[in-house]
């Protein structure tokens, strides 16, 4: 084996330009295989880590314009959601497990609704229920979250995020019991919290005020009035089941046609989220076939390069079978030439993609929508597994070709 490995060596560098073209084909494959794998996983990533931070059953809702007449009112009616509202839900749609009205005052890229001991800033104020800690995944990080003795009370008590308590906060300050001014009205901080979800979330939430529902409707004059609402449904129904039962239980409040898709806006985070996860496989199948196909090219370049030397060495082959070499020594020494080079080429791409992603991840080129770029062990062997069965395919041409020589019409070949 050794005296075989030698005269492979040997034959790879007696032509070294050659040699580098097939490395550089089979290398770009495989190399281009694990790039957009890679990459692939990394928008999977980027996607998923945005929606980390919700319930994967949530769903929301929020009143429209009706496009249809019904039951004796007129289309392009908007539908605007009261308290009654609340109770009526809750009453008729018993596979919800968690459910917030919301209301939302200014949000922090407008002007500056809040201020304390001179400071100022722009953030979204939001009046919620205790539930959307469930719904949303928040996390706190210190004090507690509004609970229903504040709702029942109306209490005037606040939870800020990490980027209000930096702003209106000295740094080492700590926030609670402090208070902030809201449009003229004061509130008393109980909590800071941060949101789990992905980057752009995370901003938004790190510039948001929690306060109780019913204190946010008596505080800036919207009495009776829900902007949206909030839901997760029970692990034993799906979200999208549970939304459209909302939907028709509303309708049927509102006098609304149940077929008019217009009135209720939504959004269904499983829905979208498994949206996405076809999109995640579609990209999976591209990147592979991108690669494979890719790889093939080589291979059939691997395959070439190796017949035109088969024809350049036929009078090698002629004495070596002249010598007493058998046709199965001959095609074995043709295949492990072939398999060699392929496997050398194929790692060496391996290693550079990898090392690629890895850079990446390093550098902390994240986005909102791509994060840590990489591919698994399991697709590492399965590239390994189709690089070696791609090494065997592209050298049995050549080497049934060498394997076919006879020994005398060699010795005539010059």
């Amino acid at each position: 084996m050794r005296e075989l490995m030698k005269e492979v060596f040997k034959t790879l560098f007696s032509n070294v330009f050659r040699t580098l073209v097939v490395v550089f084909c089979v290398g770009w494959g495989l190399l281009m295989l694990i790039v957009v794998l890679g990459a692939g996983k990394g928008l999977e990533n980027g996607i998923t880590k945005n929606y980390a931070g919700t319930s994967s059953n949530a769903f929301f809702i929020w009143g429209r314009t009706t496009s249809k007449p019904y039951m004796g009112m007129s289309k392009k009616r908007n539908i605007r959601f009261t308290n009654s509202d609340i109770d009526y839900i809750k009453k008729n749609v018993p596979e919800l497990k968690y459910m917030s009205a919301r209301n939302q005052l200014g949000g922090y890229r407008g002007g500056n609704n809040v201020t304390r001991k001179g400071k100022s800033g722009a953030f979204q104020v939001n009046g919620d229920f205790p539930e959307i800690i469930k719904i949303n995944r928040f996390r706190l990080s210190s004090g507690r979250f509004i609970n229903p003795t504040d709702i029942k009370n109306n209490r005037k008590v606040a939870v800020i995020g990490g980027q209000v308590k930096n702003i209106l906060f000295d740094k080492n300050e700590d926030p609670i019991g402090g208070f902030l001014e809201i449009n003229g009205v004061y509130f008393q901080v109980v909590g800071t919290f941060q949101s789990t979800a992905g980057d752009n979330e995370q901003e938004r939430y790190a510039n948001s005020i929690l306060i109780p529902f019913s204190t946010f409707q008596n505080a800036f004059n919207m009495n009776n009035k829900v902007r949206w609402f909030a839901f997760t449904a029970k692990k034993q129904f799906s979200a999208e089941f549970v939304e459209n039962k909302v939907k028709l239980t509303l309708a049927k409040k509102h006098k609304v046609d149940p077929t008019d898709l217009q009135a209720f806006g939504s959004y269904n985070e499983a829905k979208e989220f498994n949206r996405l996860k076809s999109i995640f496989k579609t990209v999976n199948t591209v990147g592979w076939f991108v690669g494979i196909m890719t790889l093939f090219a080589g291979l059939i370049a691997v395959s070439n390069i190796m017949l035109i030397t088969i024809n350049e060495r036929t009078q090698e082959f002629g004495i070596r079978r002249a010598l007493g070499a058998t046709p199965f020594q001959v095609l074995l020494h043709v295949m492990i030439e072939a398999l060699f080079l392929t496997l050398v080429s194929g790692y060496l791409g391996l290693v550079i993609g990898v090392w690629g992603l890895e850079l990446f991840s390093y550098l902390d080129l994240r986005s909102a929508s791509f994060n840590n770029p990489s591919i698994d062990i399991k697709t590492a062997l399965l590239a390994s597994l189709i690089l070696i069965i791609s090494g065997i395919l592209a050298g049995i041409l050549p080497a049934v070709k060498a394997m076919k020589i006879k020994p005398i019409e060699a010795l005539r070949f010059e």
